[in-house]
């Protein structure tokens, strides 16, 4: 099997996905039972380098028993489906969390952050495919493999229907369940390539069987969740929230290029989300972290704490922080020291 290793990078953060190691030394140890076959570095049974292309990963997971460990945040490479087809599992996407019960259905797209466990992984049977449809951003056009055999008016409903939506969990009908129920055996059997076929078809009567549960719930849309302001967002909220995003050299047109923009039009978006400058942003954004690294990492220097956070100086940051706060980073650190 090979080596896990990192996925892709979304502003510059590399993210990994499912094929963390906990769940191969778990695999390894008889803690859950594994059954997948996979391009690339995911866990399972490697598929023929020519079959399917696109599809990354399709398999299940059997655990008798609550495990000590889950799937951490990470992303993914393409669009992805699990079906939880017995036990309880936690499950979170972005700020919000899930508790999944049986013939629940989890949809989440390449950009969207998300978790398996609360933090751990609990007895249960779990199922997925990911199909990489060729997008990382929300703004950015998808492209299925050549194998599907919907009608492209069919692939276009779907495909809206993905792109203008983004909840997450849905609950599966008697024909999702069959489809996953189904791709497991087969996948069981599976031995070279032997059962590419039957692979083939289910997969298409399981995305055919998605769409038609889709329609039938009238799903709203909402265009802006593929535009290019969207984008622009799950950047600057990004940057909030990673330290190790805020410690980057960053540069305007640095920014602009991570989310597929020029700059002229980057700055706009910027402006119109946050009413501050790109680089003014980030500096707030870095200032609040160091703030909250000053209260809750004693064991680090002011120093590391500034440089940590991309500030080239500490003399900058001092200055900067106090600016900001009305204190300098020593008192600031004191005063939660000394708090009740």
């Amino acid at each position: 099997m090979p080596d896990p290793g990192p996925i892709f990078e979304v502003h510059g953060e590399t993210y990994a996905a499912d094929s963390c190691q906990p769940l191969i030394e778990g695999v390894a140890s008889g803690e859950v039972r594994l059954e997948a076959l996979a391009h690339g570095h995911y866990p399972g049974k490697a598929l023929p380098e020519n079959a399917l292309a696109g599809l990354k990963t399709v398999g299940y997971w059997d655990a008798a028993h609550d495990l000590a460990w889950g799937l951490d945040w990470h992303r993914n490479e393409g669009i992805e489906l699990t079906f939880l087809e017995s036990g309880n599992l936690d499950f979170a996407v972005e700020d919000a969390s899930y508790a999944l019960r049986p013939n629940d259905l989890t949809i989440t797209r390449p950009w969207q952050r998300h978790r398996v466990g609360g933090p751990h992984v609990t007895a249960g049977r779990l199922h997925w495919v990911i199909l990489d449809v060729a997008v990382r951003r929300p703004n950015q056009a998808w492209h299925w493999p050549p194998w599907l055999v919907l009608t492209k008016q069919d692939i276009a409903e779907l495909t809206q229907i993905l792109r203008f939506n983004e909840h997450p969990v849905w609950n599966a009908t008697a024909e999702i369940r069959h489809c996953f129920q189904s791709l497991a055996l087969v996948v069981g059997k599976d031995r070279a390539g032997s059962e590419i076929s039957r692979l083939t078809v289910l997969l298409n009567e399981l995305l055919l069987s998605v769409l038609e549960m889709l329609r039938s719930q009238n799903v709203p849309f909402d265009r802006t969740l593929s535009n290019t302001q969207r984008a622009v967002e799950l950047f600057l909220q990004d940057l909030h929230h990673s330290p190790s995003l805020q410690g980057q050299e960053w540069t305007v047109g640095g920014m602009a290029s991570s989310c597929g923009l020029g700059t002229t039009q980057f700055v706009h978006y910027c402006k119109e989300l946050t009413n501050s400058t790109p680089m003014r942003y980030l500096n707030e954004c870095r200032l609040e972290t160091a703030a909250r690294l000053l209260h809750h990492r004693e064991e680090r220097t002011i120093t590391q704490i500034a440089m940590s956070c991309g500030f080239k100086s500490s003399q900058y940051f001092a200055t900067m922080f106090q600016r900001r706060f009305g204190q300098t980073p020593r008192e600031f650190r004191a005063t939660a020291i000394v708090a009740p």
